[in-house]
């Protein structure tokens, strides 16, 4: 087993690593910007190098920096988290040419699964359904307008490199078509370096749901069921849940045997999540493979007692899988909310500063991942998020009960949060009932009529 590992990210996910070293008696090393200097959890970490300046690009996204803390601090293993350079093929490959091992999947599963259009194509081979879309990638709008009235509108035009909802529009008739083509195009040039573009029939009102996958060296690869990840907001994911509410087990069975089907194609290894669409009918579509943990893997981990952190740790050192697929069972419901540092009266703004108040919710069934603290500062140069409030109970309707408490508790001033967001969909009916979609947040939200307590 390794002795030693680097840590090559910030925050809530830098804490969750380190501490799943210190569980397994690995010695954690971490890094960080400038910005993160007095962050508290460095002191957790067996030794801590400071890699660069607040930007990103000059700290959490350079490759040559963290490899040379690595060598520095004679680490065995690189665990990237999840954001950053978690799925950047390059990077991986280069840790590997140090000899160092990357803890995450292969530099051309990563590659291949990360390329949209290649892993439609895989998922075609791996007799996984996929939403009607283009063959490849679509050269220029004309041949968009081809595609589109071919498989009737709306349609999503996508970024082939895309993510986090950059390159991606929804276009209805062959006017925003056009229009929209070039902006997405323009967007993921900028954004991620590459124009290639590919268009989806667009489906209404769907579910998101993804699978939970992890594989060894060996190409044995188990699912540890799905998680409901529909509640969201420009397609950044706000609530997660486990069981998935309102599909059925058939459908459930089904989906996760597509996403192992689709992993083994792959040749893949180490902790994945495979995405769908899950239309009202319950017919579901692959949509993507993020390979990488999850921010929401905890919720997973709630549901079925397994550790993924710490089993992407002993799968990079070559420890073969002995979990079985008939030991990995549901048990009770789990649901989780981010809570992140933004004004939802104002658009969402970012709401950096200092955390002068904090208290944090506990009791039966509450976990809180989090790096804040008092006199933390959240600062302007990262992700939002500054929590990870969970529950898991015996049912959902416990569950629910037990999150709409421990969120009444939760108090953090003067910075604003998403809280009172989360509080608006706890109570509402549809949300309880389990019928909501990827756009509810966007038709059923209104900050003005929100709970305004933080």
């Amino acid at each position: 087993m390794f002795s030693r590992i680097l840590v090559a990210n910030r925050g809530e996910i830098a804490l969750r690593v380190i501490r799943a070293c210190r569980d397994m008696g690995i010695e954690a090393v971490a890094v960080y910007s400038r910005a993160d200097a007095d962050a508290a959890y460095l002191k957790l970490a067996h030794d801590a190098i400071c890699i660069g300046a607040e930007a990103p690009q000059h700290s959490y996204l350079n490759p040559a920096a963290i490899l040379s803390a690595a060598e520095i601090t004679d680490v065995q293993a690189i665990h990237p988290g999840y954001g950053f350079l978690a799925e950047n093929p390059t990077f991986a490959q280069m840790c590997r040419d140090c000899k160092i091992e990357f803890i995450g999947p292969s530099a051309e599963s990563m590659a291949m699964l990360g390329n949209k259009i290649a892993a439609r194509n895989l998922a075609q081979r791996a007799k996984v359904p996929l939403i009607p879309g283009s063959k490849g990638d679509v050269a220029d709008d004309d041949e968009a307008v081809q595609i589109a009235e071919e498989i009737g509108y709306p349609v999503m035009i996508k970024a082939s490199a895309g993510g986090g909802g950059r390159g991606m529009r929804v276009a209805h008739n062959e006017a925003s078509l056009k229009s929209n083509f070039r902006n997405a195009r323009a967007e993921a040039e900028v954004a991620f370096k590459d124009g290639t573009m590919y268009l989806e029939k667009f489906i209404e009102r769907p579910r998101h749901v993804e699978v939970q996958l992890l594989g060894d060296h060996k190409g044995n690869v188990v699912h540890l069921w799905e998680r409901d990840c529909s509640l969201q907001r420009r397609h950044q994911k706000l609530v997660e849940e486990s069981p998935s509410p309102h599909i059925s087990s058939r459908t459930r069975r089904k989906l996760c045997s597509a996403a192992v089907r689709l992993a083994k194609a792959a040749g893949y290894y180490s902790a994945g999540t495979c995405e769908f669409l899950v239309d009202e009918q319950e017919n579901f579509y692959f949509m993507e493979v993020n390979a990488r943990i999850q921010v929401e893997h905890p919720v997973t981990e709630l549901i079925t007692g397994v550790d993924l952190v710490q089993w992407q740790i002993r799968l990079a050192d070559g420890e073969q899988l002995k979990l079985r697929q008939e030991d990995i069972s549901q048990t009770g419901s789990a649901i989780e909310c981010r809570i992140n540092a933004e004004s939802p009266e104002d658009g969402f703004r970012p709401c950096p500063g200092p955390i002068k108040e904090l208290f944090l919710p506990g009791g039966p069934g509450v976990r809180v991942d989090t790096h804040t603290h008092c006199g933390y500062v959240v600062s302007p140069y990262y992700d939002s998020m500054i929590a990870k409030l969970l529950v898991h109970r015996p049912s959902r309707t416990e569950a629910i009960q037990v999150m709409r408490r421990a969120l009444a508790e939760f108090h953090v001033a003067p910075i604003k949060t998403t809280v009172p967001v989360h509080r608006f969909i706890l109570d509402h009916a549809d949300f309880i009932k389990g019928d909501v979609d990827t756009g509810f947040i966007e038709r059923a939200y209104n900050p003005a009529a929100s709970p305004s307590g933080v």
